[in-house]
């Protein structure tokens, strides 16, 4: 069926209450090639032929001469754009040229390095000899691996940890590393990226140890800022190929939002239940496809209401799946496989299958609520129409502030550039930890600055002076038995964590910053690990440990949280419209005294449980506005209205802050008050949500008028009269969303801007 038909009929479908709010036509792209300016060996050429590659795109062209010629390359093109061979060819080259060249592959997940080793094995060139390095990789196969292999596919945490502890056992394959790829980087972002970051400049020193010094090749989804990102983690200059010469089918994409449940405009429909719908109706239409949701609960939950609606297409029904992380991996196999073939019609999922693993052609993609950034609806997005032929994209709403201001302003979304990835290495909170990991690889010298930057010797002074490291000569050493890499977990930013235990398992479920640890792991609590719902028994507050239990009930928790914020210094200030903006360094002390029970679909309140928590205290970034006095006596609102109005600000700017930085309203808090003592002004400040910071404040300090104005729009133009999940209300609130107050927030906005 031809996509336009399937619009049509469903249009005309009896449940259509004009859910599509946008519609846009992508038309098709001619491929353009290119001529590399020396050719590839034949041998080479000759294994890409047997592939069915015959010729290569202009940017696989321009990316090969580029890393032939010396440059460290980042390529930015869009999925199924064949970048994989921009760093395949001159690893296989070198190899081919010299047997004992080495190459290490980063991927951020096992399934990626296991897709590309599939990949690799292709080729059947003599002296290749790749394997993967991981978690799972059987003992006995390490070793062998570490004398034979010459591409190491692995991820940053086994590098972090079970390479670069260890680098003596790998001297062979530093001394010959000729190559490091790095791919889909537009996942290290903020924290991860941060460590990674940090791991980059450990391994890099290492390979100077052994008189290597390898070129970068990295592969990314389309990003704001690819050249500063990709210098940002690998600490050397990056050239960068973004422009995209593969083929693409005729794309037609629907921005499709949820209907009112009533006439009040207060509530909407469940994303759930209209993306079942599409599920179905693709299905039932036999036209392939894949529907994303944000969490595995969703996606098992997605494709148990299909069933029961399919119960009468058993022709049908027997051709749907879901997919996600956590099926063990015959069973991933086996449904990539039934996909591969185009044996499903239909496969609900997490975003396990977002990233670049080969699943054949689909002929539509589904997305169960925004993704968090743009790179990562594309990426869904690409996952259909993977050839030339036409394809049907939908982005299902949720009733979230930043889904509805796409969905009221589509082009927000199609007609700007893509979020900025925000890494900071030089978090001296993150820096730390790696230098101690350094010191244990190999002592450290002043001479290190030129790999971790401009605070490198103060961090390394503290550290020596707090007992972790001993000075000698202006050299500092790791002296305790232990390696300090075991205790560094490179997805949080502060070493003082709360470990998340399943109680009958004894499982590590993973481990949360001590800052927010309360928000999220209080007794009672009902946490969200990988979409799954888990209920925290017991918080040992000793040893630092919430145990958890899997729980299936129909609530969920929401904590009641008292913050406070001093300003430790005021770095930057500019003036605004009628406010000036300010970022600097922030004290942040909150306090964990209540937590609110309440119904999954209604929001009725269940209940409401004391408790007895210890605050908890951490340094951070934030930038921060005020409100003129002079303002509020001319608008003439009483406290009540002003710290509603204030309140519902520093909401819908929370929400809307993920247009501009890759980052989740979760890595984000704020707080808002009628008078605070630094500024003597009403004032609503936006903060970090991680020890020592990492870029998002100093994004929005950078991008304030802008977000002002997105906030001033998305709060002005909802249906709701008071104020909703869609614009004001947030589901993170430490104060259970009051006081809220949507026409107070309005007249504040509009005359802070009057002069922009």
């Amino acid at each position: 069926m031809e996509t336009p038909e399937f619009i049509e009929i469903l249009k005309k479908d009896e449940n259509y209450r004009g859910q599509i709010v946008y519609s846009k036509r992508i038309p098709p792209r001619e491929a353009t090639f290119g001529v590399l300016k020396q050719p590839l060996p034949k041998i080479l050429e000759e294994s890409l032929r047997k592939l069915g590659i015959t010729k290569l795109y202009h940017h696989q062209v321009q990316a090969i001469d580029l890393v032939r010629q010396g440059e460290n390359v980042i390529i930015v093109t869009g999925t199924a754009s064949g970048k994989s061979l921009c760093y395949n060819i001159p690893v296989l080259e070198a190899i081919l040229k010299k047997r004992r060249n080495t190459a290490l592959y980063l991927f951020p997940t096992k399934a990626l390095a296991q897709d590309q080793l599939r990949i690799l094995h292709q080729f059947k060139l003599p002296g290749q000899v790749p394997a993967t390095y991981d978690g799972d990789t059987p003992i006995d196969e390490r070793a062998w691996i570490r004398s034979n292999a010459n591409i190491v596919l692995t991820n940053p945490d086994m590098l972090h940890y079970g390479i670069l502890s260890h680098h003596k056992m790998w001297a062979n394959f530093f001394l010959n590393l000729k190559y490091v790829v790095i791919d889909e980087v537009h996942i290290l972002r903020g924290v991860f990226g941060s460590n990674v970051a940090n791991i980059i400049r450990r391994l890099r020193r290492v390979c100077t140890h052994y008189g290597s010094k390898p070129q970068f090749i990295l592969s990314s989804a389309t990003v704001a800022n690819p050249k500063e990102l990709a210098e940002n983690l690998i600490g050397v200059k990056v050239e960068v190929v973004d422009r995209d010469c593969s083929p693409c089918g005729e794309k037609f994409f629907l921005f499709w939002n949820l209907p009112y449940l009533d006439q009040s405009k207060e509530r909407r429909k469940s994303s759930n239940s209209e993306a079942t719908y599409l599920f179905v109706q693709l299905a039932k239409n036999a036209i392939r496809n894949i529907t994303f949701s944000k969490s595995r609960r969703t996606a098992e939950l997605l494709f148990k209401y299909a069933r029961d609606e399919l119960k009468d297409r058993p022709d049908v029904l027997s051709k749907t799946s879901s997919y996600r992380a956590g099926y063990l991996a015959p069973e991933r196999r086996a449904i990539e496989q039934r996909l591969f073939s185009g044996e499903l019609l239909g496969v609900s999922s997490t975003n396990a299958l977002e990233l670049g693993i080969d699943i054949g052609t689909l002929d539509a993609c589904v997305i169960n609520g925004f993704p968090g950034t743009i790179a990562s609806t594309w990426q869904q997005v690409g996952r259909a129409g993977r050839k030339q032929d036409a394809s049907l994209a939908i982005l299902v709403a949720q009733d979230d502030p930043l889904d509805q201001y796409y969905m009221r302003y589509p082009s927000a979304f199609f007609g700007r550039s893509h979020e900025q990835a925000i890494i900071d290495f030089e978090n001296p909170y993150i820096l730390s930890k790696h230098l101690l990991c350094a010191a244990y690889e190999i002592p450290l010298s002043p001479e290190d600055e030129e790999y971790f930057g401009k605070f490198f010797l103060s961090v390394v002074k503290s550290l020596a002076e707090e007992g972790e490291l001993l000075e000698r000569k202006s050299r500092w050493f790791w002296i305790k038995r232990e390696f300090p890499a075991q205790s560094v977990n490179i997805r949080s930013a502060s070493q003082d964590t709360y470990s998340v235990v399943e109680m009958e398992s004894g499982t590590l479920l993973e481990t949360i910053d001590s800052a927010t640890a309360f928000i999220y792991i209080h007794p009672g609590a009902i946490y969200l690990h990988q979409g799954d719902s888990y209920l925290v028994v017991e918080l040992d507050l000793a040893e630092k440990v919430a145990f958890v239990e899997p729980t299936y009930g129909d609530y969920y928790t929401q904590p009641r949280e008292e913050t406070t914020l001093t300003v430790l210094s005021e770095i930057r200030r500019k003036d605004c419209g009628f406010t000036s903006v300010s970022f600097g360094e922030v004290d942040v002390t909150s306090h964990v005294i209540a937590y609110q029970k309440r119904r999954i679909f209604t929001g009725e309140i269940l209940g409401v449980e004391e408790l007895d928590l210890p605050p908890q205290r951490f340094k951070t970034e934030a930038f921060w506005f005020t409100i003129p006095n002079n303002v509020v006596d001319e608008l003439k609102l009483d406290n009540l209205q002003l710290a509603g109005g204030i309140h519902a600000i520093e909401h819908a700017s929370i929400a809307l802050l993920p247009v501009y930085a890759m980052c989740d309203r979760w890595d984000i808090g704020g707080v808002s008050t009628q008078l605070h003592f630094h500024t003597g002004m009403p004032t609503i400040f936006i903060y970090d949500g991680f020890e020592g910071g990492i870029g998002i404040a100093a994004t929005g300090y950078e991008l304030c008028e802008g977000l002002l104005k997105a906030t001033s729009v998305s709060i002005k133009d909802c249906g709701c009269r008071e104020g909703c999940p869609s614009c004001i209300q947030s589901p993170k609130c430490g104060n259970w969303n009051e006081p809220l107050d949507k026409k107070a927030a309005i007249k504040i906005l509009k005359k802070l801007l009057e002069r922009l």
